[in-house]
């Protein structure tokens, strides 16, 4: 059987509910041909198979380096290294070439089309999508940013450190909960950690803290699914102490004084640091017991993905987790200060008629391209929801419900587990092609799409075996790449895939153009005309 497959932090491996492989019912789907190819000069590879298994045959010697700066701010599902997309942008675009992304994501796209002096255009359902890509664009000034961080400091860090505190003066930074009950107390001493050791009396406070109904954040709105652990009627009280999200109310009532982009700033400093802050920071035990030299030590996990609360958890100062994140954020505004913050336009018509370098906008992708006028983007990098490996936007609810940000799942391009949300793979294929039509009707002529995929669910590749009848866009082929941190939520998925296929098209491409490109591409390991094909 064929398979077009045009074709994602090291962390201990926990038998946690949201790793639970989803029971998938494999569907055959038709064979298809591969495209002709249109000169057998233009690439001296031939069709390769795909192990799915992963034996290091996807080398590729554009190798990511680890999220630092503005990547490595703010966690977002399913991240790719921004080499993958510079590495596209140099080869397919020139200054002031319009580049779309219909599928914004973690936004760092965007920041680097800007930096090679192209035009930009996003649109993603997400809204703290939005939010981090108008950041990472245009973020505040770093002695404003500085100043705000440090007026909040004074004024709610006292009040959130005598939640805190001990009867000895001593400010606890980590709880070590076990069910319901406090087993262990660190402190600070300069950067060593300090254990103390309490009265019963004390255990019992810290316990003991009255329930708190947060009065400036929105109640989350989640489905029944198991692959991540929520419930429909989960609940921030549920994810956080008392404690915490009255430290978190405090924060943000002393955010919403400042406004602008300086306002956006410090909200998602507190979405970057809530994870942190709740209940699913696990507690690491046990290490070295693969090789018989287990401890008693434990140390602090963190918060990873889904919405579980394990037994044995950490309850960190939510403070410190604030200020640790931006410190981060400083940081990274710091070390941007000499590259030129984009003009970020309104409307798409005032976009199109001026000079502005972007347009960015919440919304279905579908509807949003419409807008687009016909042949009028020289070329298009996205990374579309992989099937059912990542759903997005349940999975960003606990940031946009803390920062007061709305989510519209009946927009979403997604395979949901959650029955209730009522999106399954037909859904995702009539959806996906759709989108894909409205791609392909603004390229230009000579245009190029890269998109990048991955899942081993064969029907979910179903949108791109019909992409070159259905949209008229050629295909020119693919290759792997690698991204710079493992996915938890896939690498725990029996038989996920470990690397994405950057897959390109292109459209009413000359055959010296074609040969052109076919030439560049042949440089990256792994580069193929043909589709992969699923190995015996």
């Amino acid at each position: 059987m064929q398979f077009v497959s045009r074709a994602r932090g090291k962390y201990p491996c926990i038998d946690a509910p949201y790793m639970q492989e989803a029971n998938h019912e494999k569907v055959e789907c038709e064979n298809v041909d591969p495209p002709t190819i249109l000169d057998s000069q233009m690439s001296n590879n031939l069709q390769i198979p795909f192990n799915f298994e992963g034996n290091g045959a996807l080398d590729n010697p554009l190798s990511p380096e680890s999220y630092k700066g503005f990547a490595g701010f703010h966690k977002y599902w399913g991240k790719k290294p921004i080499e993958v997309w510079r590495f596209l942008i140099e080869k397919l675009a020139l200054p002031h070439d319009i580049v779309l992304d219909p599928f914004l994501g973690s936004g760092l796209i965007a920041k680097e089309c800007v930096n090679h002096n192209c035009r930009f255009i996003g649109f993603d359902v997400n809204p703290i999508s939005i939010e981090l890509t108008k950041l990472y664009l245009h973020p505040p000034n770093y002695i404003d940013l500085g100043k705000a961080i440090y007026e909040i400091e004074n004024r709610v860090k006292p009040l959130i450190n005598s939640m805190y505190q001990l009867s000895d003066g001593n400010i606890a930074t980590h709880l070590l909960w076990n069910n319901d009950q406090i087993t262990r107390v660190w402190t600070k001493n300069g950067s060593k950690k300090v254990e103390l050791n309490l009265t019963k009396l004390e255990l019992e406070n810290l316990q003991s803290a009255e329930e708190y109904q947060p009065i400036r954040l929105r109640e989350l709105c989640l489905f029944d699914n198991t692959r991540i652990n929520s419930q429909k009627n989960l609940s921030l009280t549920k994810l956080f102490t008392p404690r915490a999200l009255r430290a978190i109310d405090l924060i943000k009532g002393e955010i919403e004084q400042y406004s602008g982009n300086l306002r956006r700033a410090l909200l998602l400093i507190l979405s970057a640091s809530v994870g942190q802050m709740s209940n699913m920071v696990f507690a690491v035990s046990k290490r070295g017991k693969t090789k018989g030299i287990e401890t008693d030590k434990i140390e602090v996990g963190s918060w990873v993905v889904g919405y579980w609360c394990p037994a044995q958890h950490f309850e960190i100062n939510a403070w410190n987790c604030y200020a640790t994140k931006a410190n981060k954020l400083l940081k990274a505004v710091e070390e941007d200060r000499y590259i030129k913050s984009a003009t970020i336009s309104q409307s798409l018509n005032d976009f199109l008629n001026t000079a502005e370098t972007v347009y960015v906008q919440q919304g279905d992708s579908e509807q949003l391209l419409k807008d687009i006028p016909t042949g009028s983007i020289k070329v298009i990098l996205t990374d579309p929801p992989h099937g059912d490996r990542i759903p997005y936007l349940e999975l960003s609810e606990m940031w946009n419900s803390i920062i007061g940000l709305d989510s519209n799942y009946e927009e979403e391009l997604v395979v949901s587990n959650a029955k209730e949300h009522g999106k399954d793979i037909k859904s995702y294929n009539e959806k996906l092609s759709a989108i894909f039509y409205q791609c392909a009707r603004v390229l230009k002529k000579n245009g190029f799409m890269a998109i990048l995929f991955n899942t081993r669910s064969e029907c979910h590749w179903q949108s791109f075996r019909e992409l070159d009848a259905a949209t008229g866009l050629d295909y020119i082929g693919c290759y792997p790449s690698p991204y710079s941190a493992g996915s938890v939520l896939q690498d725990n998925r029996q038989g996920g895939l470990k690397s994405d296929f950057v897959l390109l098209y292109g459209k009413q491409i000359s055959k010296e153009k074609r040969l052109k490109t076919v030439n560049t591409f042949n440089d990256v390991k792994g580069w193929t005309t043909l589709y992969p094909q699923e190995s015996d």
